[in-house]
C-alpha cells in the first residue's frame, strides 16, 4: 500500500473527530485486516450500508490504496464514493468519503490482543465551517454505530 493526498477543497472547512472505538475481534489481525477492508465485504456488517456500486480495485489486495467504490446508503440520497487513501496490511487502514461538502475519513487500527486482536476505528467528518453545529450531534450517535458495525464483524468473524 502507498499513501495517497485526498482532494482539498477552497471553502473554509472544519473537522471534527465523531468516534474513537476499540473493539475486540476472536480472529487473526491478518483475518481481521482482511475482512475489515474488503470493500466487497462491508454490507455484510456495516449497518448503514445496502450495496457498494462503481468498485474501482488498484494493487494486489482487496481495499488496497487507490481502490474506490461508491457507497449505497440506506438513507435515500446518500451515496458517498469512497476511496483508500493509505494503508499498511495488518496495521492500518485510511479511507476517505466524498459526498458534496462532506468527507468523512475512516482510520482502522489493528492490532494483536490475547487470542486475537483488536480493532481501533477513529471517524473524522470534514464538513464546511458553517455546519460544524451539526457534527456536534454526531458525536453521541457516530461512536455507538461504529462499534456496533465492528462488534458485528467480529461476531461473523467469531462464526467463520
Amino acid at each position: 500500500c502507498v499513501s495517497r493526498t485526498p482532494r482539498h477543497r477552497k471553502a473554509p472547512m472544519g473537522s471534527r473527530q465523531i468516534a474513537d472505538t476499540v473493539v475486540e475481534f476472536p480472529a487473526s489481525a491478518a483475518a481481521t485486516f482482511d475482512y475489515l477492508t474488503d470493500p466487497v465485504r462491508r454490507p455484510e456488517w456495516q449497518s448503514s450500508l445496502r450495496r457498494i456500486t462503481d468498485l474501482r480495485s488498484v494493487g494486489d489486495r482487496p481495499g488496497d490504496v487507490g481502490t474506490s467504490w461508491v457507497d449505497v446508503t440506506t438513507v435515500p440520497g446518500i451515496a458517498p464514493r469512497l476511496e483508500v487513501i493509505d494503508c499498511v496490511p495488518q496495521q492500518y487502514w485510511v479511507e476517505v468519503g466524498n459526498w458534496h461538502v462532506v468527507d468523512a475519513r475512516l482510520r482502522l487500527d489493528v492490532g494483536p490482543h490475547d487470542d486475537g486482536c483488536q480493532v481501533r476505528a477513529r471517524a473524522t467528518l470534514t464538513v464546511p465551517r458553517l455546519f460544524t453545529p451539526v457534527l456536534i450531534g454526531l458525536n453521541a450517535l457516530a461512536p455507538t454505530a461504529l462499534r456496533a458495525d465492528l462488534q458485528r464483524a467480529a461476531g461473523l468473524l467469531a462464526a467463520r
